[in-house]
């Protein structure tokens, strides 16, 4: 995969300029400027091609939308960190995401994640695999909320925003993401994310926390803030969650 010229084949130099702004931790020298849907799209090409994106029942290779070259250096690139230019790592985590082996995809996200330096790329989503392997994958996010990595932080906080607040939801989630305790803007973010998400779609356990306070005062008004913006927390419940503000 000639990676880097691939990728500058896809750049848009007016959209740089935009999402620059929306990056201020990334220098704008490290930003090709390449939309997602476009990025997103050259990812799912790579994997075609790729070994590391079979499940494990398959051992046919197929490689039809991208040069042969390409596909063999798939592994290559992801084994090869860090990565200077953002699309890059969020050329990483999409790959990762396609991936459709629990063990390949585990493997390949942990040796990642110590790298993720921002927001975007941390917060691209979860292989499609993992919602198969949810009780084991709780033994790996625990150990990534334990991080000294914030971005490493955040992911295990968005995992279970996105994969424990239905059916699989327990209390306990919510009680350890609102204990945790960082300086990090981009971690008490997240936690308020979550706790305004587990709001929306579990209001009458997930309010307590805010009742008595289990967040530090800038995470709790902040999931405030953001519960109160979303449609799906009632006018009631909205009014009612202003009162607890500290």
């Amino acid at each position: 995969m000639a990676e880097l010229e691939n990728l500058f084949a896809l750049q848009d130099k007016n959209y740089r300029e935009f999402h620059a702004r929306l990056m201020p931790n990334i220098e704008k020298e490290r930003i090709i400027g390449i939309r997602v849907p476009v990025l997103r799209k050259y990812a799912k090409e790579l994997a075609h091609g790729s070994r590391l994106f079979l499940s494990v029942q398959k051992e046919k290779r197929v490689c039809n939308t991208v040069k042969e070259n390409d596909c063999d250096n798939v592994e290559k690139f992801l084994n090869t960190l860090p990565h200077y230019y953002y699309e890059e790592n969020n050329l990483h985590m999409f790959l990762i995401m396609q991936m459709r082996d629990y063990d390949t995809a585990l493997d390949y996200l942990e040796a990642f994640l110590p790298y993720i330096d921002n927001w975007a790329t941390c917060d691209s989503g979860v292989p499609a695999v993992f919602k198969k392997h949810k009780n084991e994958l709780l033994l790996n996010v625990y150990k990534w909320l334990d991080s000294d990595k914030p971005y490493t932080v955040r992911y295990g906080i968005g995992t279970l925003m996105r994969l424990y607040l239905d059916e699989d939801f327990d209390i306990k989630y919510a009680l350890d993401v609102a204990k945790i305790r960082s300086e990090e803007y981009y971690v008490n973010m997240m936690k308020a994310w979550y706790i305004a998400t587990a709001l929306a779609k579990q209001y009458d356990a997930v309010l307590p926390i805010l009742k008595e306070r289990l967040m530090d005062s800038w995470s709790h008004n902040k999931a405030i803030q953001k519960a109160r913006e979303s449609y799906r927390i009632t006018p009631q419940q909205k009014e009612y969650l202003s009162t607890l503000k500290v």
